[in-house]
Order: C-alpha cells, then structure tokens, then sequence
C-alpha cells in the first residue's frame, strides 16, 4: 500500500514509487507541461523510472504524487522540503494538462503545506514561478503565498530560463 501523507475532498497525496512511473511520464513526458519546469521534458516511461529510483528519501523533503479520488488516476505532483539557506519550505508542483483549471493544484499544495505544518511546524514557504504562467502565481495567492521580488530560474540543464515572481509567506493553520 502506498504511504498516504494528506487527503483533501478529491485528492489522496501519497509518496511516489517506481509503479507509478506510467502514469507521472504522463505529465512529465508532455511539452505543455514541462515548458516552465526545472526539469526538461522526459522522454520514456524507462527515463521516469530511472528518475523515481534515484530520488532518495530524506527526513524533510517529500516527493509527493496527487491521486484524484473519484477514479484512483495519480494526476500530478509536488516536491516540498526545507531550505536551510532559505530558512523556509520550498514548494514546487506540475500537474496533467487535462486536469488544468479545476482547482486541483490549489487543493493539492494547500496539503502538502498542510502536511508540513502539522508534522514539521512548518510556517515559512517560499517558490518560484514563471511570468509567462501567470496561473501558477494565481495558485500560489491563493496558498496565502505574497509576491516578494522579480528573478530569474533556468531549467536543470541550462538550456532555458525564465523571468520569474518569487513567492514567500508565513502561513499558519488557516490554509
């Protein structure tokens, strides 16, 4: 059995494994769902396995899958995990391009801060999002993220990078 971290009205948030790789390649294999991603766009189910193998687990960092309740289908993810340099959590999240605009990210990053919250005593969280998507900005007001400063962040391999709007903020049990 998968270990379930948080569960919302439509969504379970569990840990993922290398079994899920068919279905994380589903976002994570899609242009439009890479273009304003740290990571480059996978090219094969074998490249998302290789990747869920080589994440190791770590005491504050979570690698987290959403799975839509209402037919079991995992729909997207999320990374949270302290920053010591930042001296808050670091959110980061993507999810299939069919389930844009339904209000599942919102849901989804509200209980990964949730999460850290309740078994970290979390309060600080801190991220990042490209100009050019401005409804990955609108998710994270709406997680009572503000924005803090214009920057800039490039994909993994350097081979893009972005103007972006950092995001910072105290959330407390209201989220």
């Amino acid at each position: 059995m998968k270990k379930l971290l948080a569960e919302t009205e439509r969504l379970r948030l569990r840990l993922m494994e290398e079994d899920d790789a068919e279905a994380v390649f589903a976002w994570m294999g899609d242009e439009r769902v890479a273009e304003y991603m740290r990571y480059t766009r996978f090219q094969s189910v074998l490249q998302v396995k290789e990747w869920l193998n080589s994440i190791k687990p770590q005491e504050n960092s979570f690698l987290i899958g959403f799975e839509r309740k209402s037919d079991n289908t995992l729909i997207g993810s999320g990374a949270v995990g302290y920053v010591e340099k930042e001296k808050a959590w670091g959110l980061g999240y993507n999810i299939r391009h069919d389930c844009w605009n339904q209000g599942y990210t919102t849901e989804a990053v509200k209980a990964m801060m949730r999460f850290v919250i309740d078994h970290f005593d979390a309060q600080c969280f801190y991220t990042e999002h490209a100009l050019a998507n401005p409804a990955s900005g609108r998710v994270l007001e709406k997680c009572g993220l503000s924005f803090s400063h214009y920057g800039v962040y490039a994909k993994e391999d350097q081979s893009r990078s972005f103007r972006a709007g950092f995001y910072r903020g105290h959330v407390g049990t209201d989220i």
